[in-house]
C-alpha cells in the first residue's frame, strides 16, 4: 500500500525523501505485534550462527541463516530489522569476495549482490526507523554503488539518531570527502591531470619557451639549498612514473614523509594528499587534516630563496577550506573555510578564487555580493582556472553581456574543459536566444533589465534567516547597555545573552580540561546565550571555536550514552541539543535531521522548533518551514521569530501574498521596534506589491511601505547599521526606474568606485609599484648595483607603417593566459603608472576604454635615450596605440604583461589628449591635491589619496624632491 500511495504523491509533486520522513512517522507503525517466544530463541540462535559465519568468511552460509531467522513468524519488527540489516552486511561482504580488486558500480541484473544488499538495507530502516543502524547500513550499500550523494543522505539522518557515533562518522567522511572529489571533476581539468616531470618540462618550452635545462639547473640549484628538494623531486617521480621509474605510490610516500619530517610544506601537503586517498599509505582523514595543518603553518614565502611562493602552503589552505565547506573530518564551519580560502588566494592559489566566487555568488557563508562574485570569478579566469571561465561566461550571460559572455564560454573550451566544451550547445542556444530579446527590446528596456536583474535574482533565491549577515557585527556591551537603558528590548536581549557567553568563555579557559561539571555549567550558560540571542555568541579565535565543538561534542557523547535516564530526558541533554544546533547550523541538512527527533523528545521547547524552521526555510523546504512555525505558535503564539521565519516562507512560497503581508504585520505587531528584521519586513512586503501587482496604486502603496523601512532603519542599533537588504535594494530600483529611463546615457557609464577596488587592479598595481621600489633602492645602493636579466620573445612582432585596417581591441578581449602577437590590431591605452629606470626595459601601467590596467614592458629604444623617454614620453595622463600588442605571459609567475619589442610599434597620441594634472588614483583630470612628500602624484580628493596609500601602496614610490 505504502509504495503504491508513494508513486501517486510523486507523481503530484512531492518529494520522495520527504515521504521517506513522513514514512518514518509513527502513525504508520503496525498495531502492538503478536510475538512466538520460542521463534524468538530459534531466530536468536540462527542470527548469532550467522553472525559467527559472517566473521568466518563463510558469506553464502551466513545468508542462508539470516534469511531463516528473517522468515520465522512471531518475530519483533526490531529483531527483524536487527537481522535485515546483518544480511545487507554480508551480501555487501560477498560481492567484494567474488569482485575482487577491480571496482564495478553499474548493476547488472536483480541478482547482484549490492542490489540486493539495498533492499535488505531498506527493509531494515523501514521495520525500525529510528535505530541508526538502519540508515548506516542503506549509506554504506550506496557507497559501495559509488550514489554517495544518497549515502550522505543516510548517514545523516543516522547521525541525526545517534550524533555521537564514531563509526556513522567516519562512514560520512568518506562518502563526502569523495562526492566533493567528483563534484569537482578534477579528473576531467587537463591542468590537474598527472604528468612525468619530462612531460612538464615539454609543456613549459611549449607554453612559455622556457629551456628544459634551464628548469633542470634550477631544481639542481634549489637541491643545494634545501635538501627536501631531493626527496620532493623523488616523490613526484614515483607517484606518477617517469622515465626510468615505475609509478609505486607507497615510495612517493616514502620520499614525501622524508621531507615532511624537515617542515616542508610541500612534503607535507603531499603526504596529507596522499593520506587522504590511501595512496602509499593507510587511508586517514584525521592524519590528513593534521598534515595540511602543518603545511598551512609554514611560512608562505620560501625561506630559502627570497621573493618564492613556499609550494605546498597555499594548496594546504585550500584544502582546508574544501573541508570545512564540506564538513570532512571537522564540523561544517562556511566562516572557517571563507577564512582559509582567503588565505589561499593571498597566497596566489587561484582555485580558491573560484570557490569563493561561487560562495558570495549564490550567498553560501558570506552575504550574496554578485559584484564580488564576479570579481573573483574574473582574476580566477584571467590566471588559467577553467572553472571559473565557465562560472564567469554564465555570470556573464545573465548580465546580457553577451560578446564577452562568449569569448570566456570559447576560453574555457580552449583551456580543455571537457564538461565546457560538452555543454557548448546548450550554452550557445542560450546566447542567440538572449541575442534575440535583446533584438526585440527598445533600448530603454534592455537598459532596465541589465539594471535590476542580478539584484532581482538575488533576492528570488531562498533566504537564510539565521547565521548569513550576523557574523560580521561586532558587538560593543558598552554600547549595548546604554541603548539598553534607555528602554531597548533588542539591546537588553543582546546585553543578557553576551553576560552568558562570557561565563561559558569564562569557564572554557579556566583549565586545558575541564571537569564533567564544568563541561556541564560551559553547556548551559551557552545554552542561555542561545536561547536569548544566538547572534550574540562569536567566539574571538578559531581555537577557541574548535575547543568549544570538542566541548558539547563530549557532553552530547556522555548525554547519548547515559544509562541512568531511561528516557534520555534532561536539561543537560535539551541544553547541548540547542548549543549542537545552533554551533553546526552551517549543516543544514544534518541539522535538519537531528532537530525532527529533538522536537519529538522535547515537544514543548519551542526553541527546537524556532531552529528547524530556521534550517528549512534556509533549504527552501518551505512548506516544512510552514509546519514547524505552526507547531511552535502553538506553543506561544506571540513568538516573533517563529512569526518572521512564517511570513519568510509564505513569501518565498509565493501563493497568496495578501496572507504573507499579514503574517508580517503579526510580526510586527509583536516584535520590538528595534528588531533587526523590522526594515527587512517593510521591504519584503514592498516587494510583494511590485512582483505580484502592477497597477498604479499598488506602487503607492510600496513606496510608503519602503519608506516606513528606511524610518525603521533609524531606529536600528549601531551593530546592525548600514543596514543591508537586497529587497531594498530591488525596491530603490524600481522606484527609480522611470527616471533612470528618461536620462539619457549614450555611452555606458562605468563605475570608478567600483574599478578601483578591482582586485586585479591592485594586484597589476602594487606589482609595478613593487618593482620600481626595487629599482628605487638598487639605483640608491652604490655598493651592490642591480643586475637585470630578460628573456628573448618567444615570437616576433612585426609593425605596421600606419593605423589604416588595423582593428581596435582592448585589453579584455586578449586572451589572459595565451601567449601571442594580436596581428593586425591596435590597442588603445592611457599610461596610468610611470616608470623610474630604463634597464633593462621601460615598465609601465595602462589602462584602456573599460578601464581595464595590464603592465607593459617596452624593449627596442635607443638606451641613451631611456632617461627622456621616463621622463617626457611615457608620463602619466600621455595616452598611446600599440600595433600589433604582444601579450607576453610570464614564464615564472604566468602574470600577462604587454611586451613591445619593436619600438615602432608604439605610437604616441596628440598632446591635446594629454589628461593634465591626472589623479594618481582615479584618473581625473586636474587634480588639485598634491603629495606632501615626492611632490607628484596629484589626487582630486583626500579620499582617492587615502586609497592609493593604504590599498595601492603609494609609499613604495613616494620619494622625498
Amino acid at each position: 500500500m505504502w509504495t503504491d500511495l508513494t508513486t501517486i504523491l510523486v507523481a503530484l509533486g512531492d518529494i520522495d525523501t520527504e515521504l521517506d520522513k513522513l514514512k518514518d512517522d509513527s502513525i504508520f507503525e503496525p498495531p502492538t505485534q503478536i510475538i512466538n517466544e520460542d521463534n524468538v530463541k530459534e531466530a536468536s540462535r540462527l542470527n548469532s550462527l550467522g553472525t559467527q559465519a559472517h566473521k568466518d568468511g563463510k558469506f553464502s552460509e551466513a545468508i542462508t541463516l539470516f534469511t531463516k531467522a528473517i522468515v520465522l513468524p512471531g518475530i519483533a519488527d526490531h529483531d527483524r530489522a536487527i537481522f535485515f540489516s546483518n544480511m545487507a552486511s554480508t551480501r555487501l561482504a560477498l560481492y567484494e569476495q567474488q569482485a575482487g580488486p577491480t571496482e564495478r558500480f553499474e548493476i547488472d541484473d536483480s541478482m547482484d549482490q549490492r542490489y540486493r544488499a539495498l533492499q535488505d538495507a531498506k527493509q531494515a530502516r523501514n521495520l525500525w526507523s529510528s535505530w541508526w543502524k538502519g540508515h548506516l547500513r542503506v549509506g554504506k550499500v550506496y557507497a559501495a554503488l559509488n550514489e554517495h550523494e544518497k549515502a550522505i543522505n543516510s548517514f545523516e539522518r543516522a547521525l541525526a539518531l545517534d550524533p555521537a557515533n564514531d563509526e556513522i562518522k567516519k562512514a560520512l567522511d568518506e562518502s563526502r570527502a569523495i562526492h566533493s572529489r567528483q563534484l569537482s571533476h578534477n579528473h576531467l581539468n587537463p591542468e590537474l591531470r598527472p604528468m612525468s616531470i619530462p612531460e612538464r618540462l615539454n609543456e613549459k618550452e611549449q607554453k612559455f619557451g622556457i629551456d628544459p635545462e634551464d628548469t633542470l639547473l634550477a631544481l639542481r640549484f634549489l637541491g643545494e639549498v634545501d635538501p627536501a628538494v631531493a626527496d620532493l623531486t623523488q616523490g613526484h617521480r614515483y607517484e606518477h612514473g617517469d622515465i626510468d621509474v615505475k609509478q609505486n605510490y607507497e615510495a612517493a610516500a616514502s620520499y614525501f614523509s622524508k621531507a615532511a619530517s624537515q617542515n616542508n610544506a610541500e612534503g607535507l601537503y603531499n603526504l596529507a594528499r596522499l593520506t587522504d586517498l590511501g595512496l602509499g599509505v593507510k587511508k586517514d582523514h584525521n592524519l590528513a587534516q593534521k598534515l595540511y595543518e602543518q603545511a598551512a603553518a609554514q611560512p608562505p614565502m620560501y625561506s630559502k630563496l627570497k621573493n618564492f611562493r613556499n609550494p605546498g602552503v597555499a594548496e594546504a589552505e585550500h584544502a582546508l577550506g574544501l573541508r570545512y565547506a564540506e564538513g570532512i573530518v571537522v564540523h561544517k564551519n562556511l566562516q572557517t573555510a571563507v577564512y582559509w580560502y582567503e588565505r589561499a588566494i593571498t597566497h596566489e592559489y587561484v582555485p580558491s578564487a573560484n570557490n569563493l566566487a561561487l560562495m558570495y555568488y549564490n550567498g553560501i557563508g558570506v552575504q550574496q555580493n554578485l559584484d564580488k562574485a564576479e570579481q573573483l570569478f574574473d582574476m580566477a579566469a584571467k590566471k588559467g582556472d577553467a572553472n571559473a571561465m565557465q562560472n564567469l561566461a554564465k555570470m556573464l550571460l545573465d548580465k546580457n553581456e553577451l560578446q564577452m559572455a562568449k569569448i570566456w564560454y570559447d576560453r574555457a573550451c580552449e583551456a580543455g574543459n571537457i564538461i565546457t566544451q560538452t555543454h557548448r550547445p546548450i550554452f550557445e542556444k542560450l546566447l542567440h536566444e538572449k541575442q534575440q530579446e535583446i533584438d526585440q527590446c527598445p533600448p530603454n528596456t534592455v537598459k532596465r533589465i541589465n539594471a535590476t536583474g542580478n539584484v532581482s535574482e538575488s533576492c528570488q533565491g531562498k533566504e537564510n534567516v539565521y547565521k548569513q549577515t550576523d557574523q560580521s557585527h561586532v558587538y560593543d556591551y558598552k554600547i549595548l547597555i546604554e541603548h539598553a537603558n534607555r528602554g531597548s528590548v533588542t539591546a537588553r536581549k543582546m546585553c543578557d545573552a553576551l553576560k552568558h557567553l562570557k561565563q561559558a568563555l569564562s569557564i572554557s579557559k579556566q583549565a586545558k580540561t575541564l571537569t564533567e561539571n564544568e563541561e556541564n555549567t560551559f553547556v548551559h550558560e551557552l545554552s542561555l546565550c542561545f536561547r536569548i540571542e544566538h547572534i550574540a555568541a562569536q567566539f574571538p579565535t578559531m581555537e577557541i571555536g574548535r575547543k568549544i565543538d570538542e566541548i558539547v561534542d563530549r557532553v552530547l557523547h556522555r548525554c547519548a550514552t547515559d544509562t541512568e535516564s531511561a528516557s534520555g530526558v534532561s536539561r543537560l541533554d535539551e541544553d547541548v541539543r540547542i548549543c549542537y544546533a545552533v554551533l553546526h547550523m552551517d549543516s543544514l541538512r544534518e541539522i535538519a535531521k537531528f532537530l525532527g527527533p529533538c522536537q519529538q523528545k522535547y515537544p514543548k521547547s519551542i526553541y527546537f522548533f524556532q531552529l528547524s524552521a530556521v534550517a528549512n526555510c534556509s533549504l527552501g523546504q518551505y512548506e516544512t518551514t510552514l509546519h514547524d512555525t505552526n507547531t511552535g505558535l502553538e506553543i506561544d503564539p506571540h513568538n516573533y521569530e517563529l512569526l518572521y521565519n512564517k511570513a519568510v516562507a509564505l513569501r518565498l512560497i509565493g501563493r497568496d501574498m495578501s496572507e504573507t503581508i499579514r503574517a508580517y504585520r503579526a510580526f510586527l505587531a509583536a516584535a520590538p521596534k528595534d528588531h533587526r528584521k523590522v526594515p527587512e519586513s517593510y521591504y519584503a512586503m514592498a516587494s510583494c506589491y511590485f512582483v505580484h501587482e502592477k497597477h498604479q496604486d499598488i506602487a503607492d502603496n510600496a513606496k510608503k511601505i519602503y519608506q516606513q523601512g528606511e524610518e525603521a532603519e533609524k531606529l536600528q542599533l549601531p551593530c546592525f547599521l548600514p543596514y543591508k537588504s537586497n529587497n531594498k535594494t530591488l525596491i530603490k530600483q524600481m522606484l527609480d526606474e522611470k527616471s533612470s529611463l528618461n536620462a539619457e546615457s549614450p555611452t555606458p557609464v562605468i563605475s570608478n568606485k567600483s574599478r578601483l577596488i578591482n582586485p586585479n587592479r591592485i594586484a597589476v598595481i602594487l606589482e609595478h609599484r613593487k618593482w620600481q621600489n626595487g629599482l628605487l633602492q638598487a639605483r640608491d645602493n652604490s655598493v651592490c648595483p642591480a643586475v637585470y636579466t630578460s628573456r628573448k620573445p618567444r615570437v616576433p612582432q612585426r609593425t605596421a607603417k600606419s593605423l589604416i585596417g588595423l582593428k581596435p581591441i582592448t585589453i579584455r578581449e586578449m586572451n589572459p593566459i595565451k601567449d601571442h602577437v594580436y596581428e593586425g590590431y591596435v590597442l588603445s591605452v592611457t599610461i596610468i603608472g610611470e616608470a623610474y629606470s630604463w634597464m633593462p626595459s621601460i615598465h609601465l601601467v595602462i589602462e584602456d576604454e573599460h578601464l581595464d590596467c595590464i603592465k607593459i614592458c617596452v624593449y627596442g629604444f635607443p638606451e641613451d635615450h631611456g632617461e627622456y623617454f621616463t621622463t617626457k614620453v611615457f608620463r602619466i595622463g600621455n595616452k598611446m596605440n600599440i600595433i600589433n600588442p604582444y601579450l607576453r605571459i610570464g614564464a615564472s609567475d604566468k602574470i600577462p604583461v604587454i611586451r613591445v619589442d619593436d619600438f615602432s610599434s608604439i605610437m604616441m597620441q596628440s598632446e591635446s589628449e594629454y589628461i593634465v594634472n591626472m589623479c594618481r588614483c582615479c584618473g581625473e583630470a586636474n587634480a588639485p591635491h598634491v603629495c606632501s612628500k615626492c611632490k607628484q602624484a596629484r589626487y582630486c580628493t583626500k579620499e582617492c589619496q587615502t586609497m592609493d596609500w593604504e590599498l595601492y601602496k603609494h609609499k613604495l614610490i613616494c620619494k622625498k624632491q
